[in-house]
């Protein structure tokens, strides 16, 4: 199978590697007290400069992690729709740093699962997954992935398509979404905090006008409840943040999802 290449490097990333490295390594060293490893983490998806921070602070968690040998990638598809989940045709996915295998066995359980596909259309311009590689490479450099882009498919869905994958600690989730998209900042702000608030209290009943990734986000929080993970914040932002601007911002937030009674010392 072909390998997917990179689609948006040099856009929401460096498209060198040795300055793709130096921000992914600068990034995740300015998290000064990572917490313990999360089963499950939520990271935005915007450019490095806009949400790399916010992402950093799940991935310097992340890279405590012993014995992780896969990881299941979950985002949006932005670019093509499709109404179930899609997974590339490929057998690696490229970035400037190297190439991240596909995980074959996750691959062929996920396709048990009712809605999954293979669709290489949909991975071609997407940037929800693709963003999230980079970090990977440099906090677990040996793991391969799963990928699917989600599109019109209810949460239920793709929850049984992570309960599939689960595993144990060997197993990471990433469930990738950016938080509001083009409100006032103050405004942004107020409809983020109760966006939060959801995803602390488990309801996965997150609306997409307030978080792009909202399906995957809903099934990471199925799942949540169902193996009794707890849900901590390790970060929030927006836009107006990290770029200047506060007119129209994006909304982003970093989570971790850990066995009961951890996330209170994450």
């Amino acid at each position: 199978m072909p390998i997917r290449p990179p689609a948006v490097a040099g856009q929401f990333y460096p498209g060198q590697a040795p300055r793709l490295l130096a921000m992914v390594d600068g990034l995740l060293a300015g998290v000064a007290e990572p917490g313990p490893v999360p089963k499950a983490v939520i990271v935005p998806h915007a450019g490095y400069v806009y949400s790399g921070s916010t992402a950093a602070l799940a991935y310097a968690a992340v890279a405590r992690a012993a014995g992780v040998a896969h990881v299941v990638l979950v985002g949006p598809a932005h670019r093509a729709g499709i109404r179930g989940i899609a997974l590339p045709d490929a057998s690696a996915l490229a970035t400037p740093l190297g190439d991240v295998p596909v995980w074959r066995e996750g691959t062929a359980l996920a396709l048990l699962q009712p809605g999954v596909v293979v669709d290489g259309r949909v991975h071609a311009d997407e940037h929800s997954l693709e963003v999230q590689l980079p970090f990977l490479q440099r906090v677990l450099p040996g793991a391969d992935v799963v990928a699917l882009a989600v599109g019109w498919v209810e949460p239920p869905v793709v929850a049984a398509v992570l309960g599939a994958l689960w595993g144990g600690p060997e197993t990471l989730v990433v469930i990738s979404s950016d938080l509001s998209h083009y409100h006032p900042y103050d405004q942004a702000r107020r409809i983020d905090a109760g966006t939060i608030a959801q995803v602390l209290a488990l309801d996965a009943r997150i609306d997409h006008e307030r978080a792009c990734g909202a399906t995957g986000m809903s099934a990471l929080l199925l799942e949540a409840a169902a193996h009794d993970l707890e849900p901590r914040l390790l970060g929030a932002c927006n836009s107006g943040d990290t770029a200047g601007d506060r007119r129209q911002v994006v909304g982003y937030a970093a989570f971790g999802f850990y066995p009961s009674g951890q996330a209170r010392h994450a």
